[in-house]
């Protein structure tokens, strides 16, 4: 996970915390005001030392997953997906733009949510997202054998530990940004297109549906 040197420890926007997220609305654009999500405590500030440690418990699953050599844009797949689902906006918002940065295509992306249901991802992705879902769930799932015989059968047994390191500090960092709110997503491109006027498109014909 990208890191600031300075406190909030978790990897966040240059802007200090508070600062209004929606961004300035172009010409040609309707107005539009994005709601705040108030911070419910600022743990970098009030446990700094267990904070210190999240940061140099990601910087070990980072180690491990760079001896073991796991592809970066699989790496960022597994975050997200464990994001999505234990509803860490900030976490989200943070590794899909990692992500893109990467230079990971938005269709991809837009398809993590469904990948069971998409062509976009390979046989090793599909495994490595299908036990971060198992481990992500553990209360239900208790990670089945049948779910670890089938990564264990994509993966080395070095890279089976360098995704559970992986797969687990996600999850800590999930459940730190739901919990306590202290990180806030920055929205960029929050730009909504004009309202068409109904007297002006008089006449014209509505597009056929897909």
């Amino acid at each position: 996970m990208r890191l600031k040197p300075k406190a909030p420890l978790h990897p966040t926007d240059p802007r200090p915390m508070g600062t209004d997220t929606a961004d300035p609305i172009e010409e040609g654009t309707t107005m539009s005001t994005t709601l705040s999500v108030p911070v419910r405590l600022d743990i970098d500030a009030l446990c700094p030392g267990f904070s210190r440690a999240m940061v140099r418990l990601d910087a070990a699953a980072t180690g491990e997953l760079d001896s073991a050599e796991i592809e970066g844009p699989l790496r960022q797949l597994v975050r997200i997906r464990a994001s999505q689902l234990n509803g860490c906006a900030y976490c989200v918002d943070l590794h899909t733009k990692d992500a893109l940065e990467e230079g990971e295509s938005f269709g991809r992306l837009a398809a993590v949510s469904v990948w069971r249901e998409s062509p976009f991802f390979t046989q090793r992705e599909r495994s490595a997202l299908s036990l971060t879902e198992s481990i992500t769930r553990a209360a239900d799932t208790h990670v089945a054998d049948e779910e670890w015989s089938t990564a264990a059968t994509d993966f080395l047994p070095t890279e089976l530990g360098a995704l559970v390191a992986l797969i687990v500090t996600i999850n800590a960092w999930n459940s730190i940004g739901v919990t306590t709110r202290a990180w806030t997503p920055v929205l960029v491109g929050s730009v909504l297109p004009v309202e068409t006027n109904p007297v002006e498109t008089a006449g014209v014909a509505e597009p056929e549906p897909c």
